[in-house]
């Protein structure tokens, strides 16, 4: 069971995962020990609540498949079990970020100071690419 918060969580059953062996350098180990770990996660077929499955969906995400599938590959640490919850780390976090709402933005207009201020040095820098010209060259 993967607790997500307080009132969601996840069956061990719904999430499937498999061990692949690593990229990259790794000595002998590489070859013979498969360490890493692919972790899928099916959103349509799962027991989170429609309106967390259609956030989910929506999310532009590269480790989301355009089928609805999450998928998440671990294959940082030396051993499978660690790198196995790291993915299942990383889902409940993909999860978490669904859950949050954004905060609401509560629009603002300029002080009259600061409007005053951009003028001023709207001005300032006038006069300065004004002394630069020419002389004699009068607008």
């Amino acid at each position: 069971m993967l607790q997500v918060s307080s009132r969601i969580s996840i069956p061990m059953e719904e999430i499937e995962l498999k061990a692949i062996r690593s990229q990259g350098p790794g000595g002998q180990n590489v070859n013979k020990v498969s360490t890493a770990v692919h972790l899928f996660f099916d959103i349509k077929a799962s027991s989170l609540p429609e309106f967390y499955k259609q956030k989910l969906l929506s999310k532009k995400d590269r480790r989301i498949s355009p089928g609805g599938v999450v998928i998440i590959k671990s294959q940082s640490a030396r051993t499978q079990e660690a790198n196995r919850n790291k993915a299942l780390i990383r889902l409940r976090e993909l999860i978490k970020e669904t859950m949050e709402l954004p905060k609401f933005r509560h629009p603002t207009s300029p002080t009259r100071s600061s409007k005053e201020k951009r003028l001023q040095s709207k001005g300032s820098r006038s006069q300065t690419k004004k002394f630069r010209r020419r002389p004699g060259l009068d607008d």
